[in-house]
């Protein structure tokens, strides 16, 4: 049975990594560029690979349990990031296993960090199937495939979902598992045909717009420009990103409920108007640090010069970099390099770093419904402290919250320090300097692309050790999957079934 899925994931994918492979043979045979056999090989190598386990495992009578369900996801995960660095590695653009690895690693789990420092040179069947990545992991490779194939067990449908995407809840969306996961996808789908419309509106040509629209709406931020969204310099372009990285920051489920008129669902959603208040908060920090450090004497004449000027820019330069890292798109904006900006603006982007986006979104991050969960137990506790006899219950969106849930979110916001921490600790090792091993590892947690210092928005990831790139790989899936997922893999408890 798990032969069978995982061979179905990889089929799926086989089909995308083709469908780029058509698009290079096109500037193949147009523009003299070479990379149509690279992509056309791992594409048919993987379907045949996914074939082969469809077939071997769709007799398998053993039913799955609970637990094997967390090794599919995280196998499923792993086998692409093999078999989608295998173009980097046949084009040429990589010349080792480590740069591959962490780039289509880093495009699956949606981080956007990038070890490529010329990407505008790149054949465009490369920059396709590099933006193709992200959007398959924004929302999932296996909700994708759930989406085509039905599974025979239910229960083990819901466990199989929820283990790629913890956020979702899958009983507010139907009954099957597969309705859930193909209204997902048309979701998915009409927001990336928005965005697109909306980047080719602009000065954006149709290849930049199909690619761009994919990877935001992924909240990923590959680009196919060293320059990010930088390269247009277009506050067109910058808006318009800015608000489809915002509305995919958001429950997916809540554009479901809006289309099927259940206002009262959405509008009652809690985590929703904290998101939107952190970004209202986090914007007000950004535009009262550039006001106030612009009349001090604390900055040099350089890095002043990167501030942006005026209301209208410094307004736009904030809201674009707030949720640009808060979604964990990590696009980079003509005015975006908070190295530059100081060390004031550290501690802000650290913070919105780890906050992330909202559950059941495509971001990254500890979630805003976690953060406002162990902010209310925070304070009911103090509430306690006064009132020993008081029962006061956590509530989300007016509903109390069960002690299990409360702890279990206690628990992961520990281990995403504890990873973070030990991580740091071992990039320091390599000799790597604090801050910049400290911010790498918050990013990579929180799938967020650009960190800082060695590992900041204007540069890459190609100069850190290699072991750092396997080290910070790790990471980007621990954190795509939510932590526990891989975690419950390491347990006593754990034994895969034969």
């Amino acid at each position: 049975m798990k032969k069978k899925i995982i061979g179905q994931n990889l089929v799926i994918v086989s089909v995308l990594m083709l469908a780029s492979a058509f698009v290079a043979l096109y500037y193949n045979i147009n523009y003299g560029e070479t990379d149509f056999v690279p992509l056309l090989v791992p594409s048919l190598i993987t379907m045949a690979l996914g074939f082969f386990l469809y077939f071997l495992g769709r007799k398998a009578k053993k039913k799955l349990r609970k637990e094997d369900n967390f090794f599919i996801v995280t196998f499923t995960w792993l086998i692409l990031t093999v078999l989608g660095m295998i173009p980097y590695l046949m084009c040429g653009t990589f010349d080792n296993i480590s740069d591959a690895f962490f780039e289509t690693m880093s495009g699956f789990t949606t981080t956007g960090s990038t070890v490529m420092t010329n990407i505008d040179s790149q054949p465009h069947g490369i920059l396709l199937w590099r933006s193709i990545t992200q959007w398959l992991g924004g929302l999932g490779v296996i909700v994708l495939t759930m989406a085509f194939f039905s599974q025979k067990n239910k229960a083990h449908e819901t466990q199989l979902f929820s283990a790629e995407s913890p956020g979702i809840e899958v009983d507010k969306l139907g009954s099957r598992i597969r309705n859930t996961a193909q209204k997902l996808w048309v979701i998915y789908i009409v927001l990336t045909i928005l965005c697109f419309v909306a980047y080719y509106l602009g000065p954006m040509n149709l290849f930049d717009a199909v690619c761009h629209s994919m990877t935001t709406v992924a909240t990923g931020g590959f680009s196919t420009h060293q320059a990010s969204i930088g390269y247009w310099a277009s506050p067109y372009i910058e808006y318009m990103c800015t608000l489809f990285m915002a509305m995919c920051g958001l429950t997916l489920a809540l554009y479901y409920f809006l289309i099927v008129g259940r206002f009262k669902a959405f509008s009652k959603n809690e985590e929703m108007r904290w998101y939107f208040g952190i970004i209202f908060i986090g914007v007000a920090v950004f535009m009262l640090l550039f006001y106030s450090l612009e009349y001090t004497t604390v900055l040099t004449a350089d890095q002043l010069s990167s501030f942006p000027m005026g209301f209208e820019e410094t307004f736009r330069a904030s809201l674009f970099n707030v949720v640009a890292i808060m979604t964990s798109s990590g696009y980079q904006a003509s005015c975006f390099d908070y190295v530059a900006w100081g060390q004031a603006f550290i501690i802000p982007t650290v913070l919105l770093m780890a906050v992330g986006g909202c559950s059941g979104s495509t971001s990254g991050g500890i979630k805003v419904s976690r953060i406002a969960i162990a902010v209310k137990n925070l304070i009911a506790d103090l509430k306690r402290q006064l009132h020993p006899q008081a029962v006061i219950p956590v509530k989300m969106s007016k509903r109390s919250l069960d002690q299990t849930t409360v702890m279990r979110v206690m628990a992961f916001i520990m281990v995403y320090i504890i990873t973070v921490l030990v991580a740091t600790l071992l990039l320091t090792c390599l000799g790597m300097d604090f801050t910049s091993s400290f911010v790498s590892c918050v990013s990579a947690m929180s799938n967020i692309g650009p960190a800082y210092g060695m590992t900041g928005p204007a540069t890459t990831f190609a100069a850190i050790p290699d072991i750092a790139k396997w080290i910070l790989s790790g990471m980007m899936l621990v954190g795509r999957l939510e932590i526990f997922t891989v975690l419950l893999l390491f347990t006593k408890e754990y034994k895969v079934t034969k």
